[in-house]
């Protein structure tokens, strides 16, 4: 009976501590999407800026996916893939609800490589002081 509860406990533990690392990643998504909502324009035209894209591909990205944040993950992962952005949304469309992870792996981006990293830890859209850009963080100033 004490070796159950070790078990359990033990188990407990590591679920707990799993479930607090996957809340972690994309952490970002809540704010940005807030930001963006809030200045849809604004979010078109950073949108338009970073990705080198026009109106009408942008409007199609936003009404396939459901969210700000998702409309911007969905135009860096085809980024990381170079794939063309029609691709991305069909992969979005079949892995909806699977994670971000396997929407990546279907595109050739491994879920554990250093740019998806990345990206699970911030984005580059808007200047935001403390904030990730989506790239490695390493940089001093010494090397800027």
């Amino acid at each position: 009976m004490k070796l159950a509860m070790r078990l359990f406990l033990a188990l407990s533990l590591i679920l707990a501590l799993s479930s607090a690392a996957v809340a972690a990643d994309f952490d970002w998504v809540k704010d940005f999407n807030i930001r963006a909502e809030a200045d849809p324009t604004g979010f078109r035209a950073q949108l338009a800026t970073r990705f080198k894209i026009g109106d009408t591909e942008i409007a199609g990205v936003l009404s396939v996916c459901n969210k700000p944040a998702d409309a911007y993950i969905a135009l860096r992962l085809g980024e990381m893939s170079r794939q063309p952005t029609e691709y991305v949304l069909e992969q979005y469309k079949v892995n909806k609800g699977k994670g971000w992870g396997v929407l990546a792996k279907s595109l050739g981006i491994k879920p554990g490589s250093k740019e998806f990293h990345a990206l699970k830890q911030g984005h580059d859209l808007y200047d935001d002081p403390g904030k990730s850009k989506g790239k490695s963080k390493g940089k001093s100033a010494k090397q800027k």
